[in-house]
């Protein structure tokens, strides 16, 4: 059953800056939203409660001032002077009887009557009306004997107060409220902004600092201020810096070291080398009229040593080219015609296929072509099988020679590591014939001229590696062009 990947979307902002605004606004929001809100509710609820207790005490007051004054059974008129002297939107009831003036009156709900009547209560009511909200009030009317006892007296009173100011108030409120809450927007945007910046510009200072440091920079420090976790934080990186220069600074030492004891020994051997070389090959051809296993001792012993003149002459390389005291001498030639000269002077004319099509102009220099070349030819004619074929083209800014070979292809790994020094794909073939630094060497020489070198297998053949050198055509020509790092 095939299962259909949907797209994951990522709705949250990637950076820490506006990832902590935005944290720092919408709590700020939430807090100033709640305590708004919560002030609100409780002024609402306060005012409503004091309107109410300020309109149930007044109606109280009246009836229990005027009620003494009344006569019993109240008749018509008595009911109308009670009704006129309780105000507008009241109603007085006494068994058939009733006094009522107002346009409210129809807000007096049926529950409310009942509770006057079987209850015997003072009962409140809020209602909505049309007009907006009211407090309806009903209280029946205790009639007091000489002997003090209270009886009912069978009159019950409706008074309907406005609300009208009370929610107009409420609704000022409401009005502070929302524009509280939209004044701390911005405040807590610029708020969250200036802390951001505080917060932030120490870890900004830190990653610029981590940046120069894997530029090179090792001597890049930070000034901790303040003694907060970021101050350590500082000290931290310091103290990483400090101790990363000084190991850097050790290794550099080392390597310099090293390379100087390569480039001597290398050198103080060339000489020595080339006279043993001179003397072997004496001593092989008087070998001819000794027998054949003095013979095969003789060849294998002139082999050996010029094996051991070839490693000798690729560390000098090395340690020159990172010594950076290789210069370039540009010319333009023909490189279809040098590439075929590289072959003809290493008797490879026969063993490799090489037809150029005609001729590939380009500013280079021919000693390090020749290296370069001979370095991939015979790399290919050692490690792969033939044919070996030998192709030079031209491209809009690069000459490109390409060197393939039939054998049974590049190793299982990293094709980078192939230009690594001393590297072998097979760690049995340690007595093969190669220094392990040949394609080291062209991977330098490219890249000097500016150029590169790649490796990849094709179909229906082996290995095939390519060197691309710029042409510079349209450059002014140059004596020299230094290496400052190889």
């Amino acid at each position: 059953m095939n299962r259909i990947a949907w797209p994951k979307i990522s709705w949250w902002p990637t950076g820490l800056r506006t990832r902590f605004v935005l944290t720092f606004v919408a709590v700020a929001m939430i807090a100033a939203t709640a305590a708004s809100g919560a002030g609100y509710v409780a002024a609402r609820g306060s005012l409503i409660d004091e309107t109410q207790r300020r309109a149930v005490d007044s109606v109280r007051d009246r009836i229990t001032r005027l009620a003494p004054d009344m006569s019993y059974p109240p008749d018509q008129q008595a009911l109308d002077r009670l009704r006129s002297s309780l105000g507008d939107d009241v109603m007085v009831t006494y068994e058939e009887l009733t006094s009522a003036s107002g346009s409210a009156l129809g807000l007096i709900s049926d529950n409310l009557r009942t509770a006057v009547v079987e209850q015997d209560r003072f009962a409140v009511q809020r209602v909505v009306g049309e007009s907006g909200p009211k407090l309806v009030m009903a209280t029946p009317i205790m009639r007091t004997g000489i002997d003090g006892r209270r009886s009912e007296s069978g009159v019950e009173v409706y008074v309907v107060e406005d609300l009208s100011p009370a929610q107009a108030q409420l609704d000022r409120w409401t009005r502070i409220v929302a524009l509280t809450i939209a004044a701390a927007l911005p405040l807590a945007i610029v708020s969250a902004l200036f802390v951001s910046r505080s917060v932030l510009r120490p870890i900004r200072r830190l990653g610029d600092s981590a940046n120069q440091l894997a530029a090179g920079n090792l001597s890049t420090r930070l000034e901790p201020s303040g003694r907060d976790e970021l101050a350590d934080l500082a000290h931290t990186f310091n103290q990483t810096a400090a101790a990363l220069e000084r190991s850097v600074d050790e290794l550099r030492h080392q390597e310099a070291e090293a390379r100087r004891f390569v480039g001597d020994v290398s050198h103080e051997l060339r000489t020595p080398l080339m006279a043993l070389i001179s003397i072997m090959e004496m001593l092989e051809a008087d070998a001819r009229s000794w027998s054949p296993e003095d013979q095969e001792m003789a060849a294998m012993a002139v082999e050996r040593t010029r094996k051991l003149a070839r490693l000798a002459e690729d560390l000098l390389e090395i340690s020159r080219l990172d010594a950076g005291a290789v210069e370039l001498r540009l010319e333009e030639i023909d490189v279809a015609h040098a590439v075929a000269d590289t072959l003809r002077t290493r008797g490879w004319s026969d063993e490799v296929a090489f037809a150029p099509t005609g001729p590939v102009l380009a500013r280079v220099d021919v000693h390090r072509l020749d290296v370069a070349v001979a370095n991939l030819v015979g790399n290919a004619l050692r490690h792969g099988d033939l044919p070996v074929s030998v192709e030079v083209r031209a491209q809009t800014d690069d000459v490109v020679i390409v060197v393939t070979d039939h054998g049974p292809g590049l190793p299982d790994t990293d094709t980078e590591r192939l230009f690594t020094r001393f590297y072998k794909a097979d760690s049995a073939r340690t007595g093969s014939s190669g220094s392990g630094l040949g394609l080291a060497i062209t991977k330098a020489n490219a890249m000097l001229h500016g150029g590169d070198v790649r490796a990849h297998d094709i179909d229906h053949a082996g290995a095939q590696f390519v060197l691309l050198l710029p042409r510079r055509l349209n450059e002014e020509p140059e004596t020299d062009v230094h290496d400052a790092h190889a």
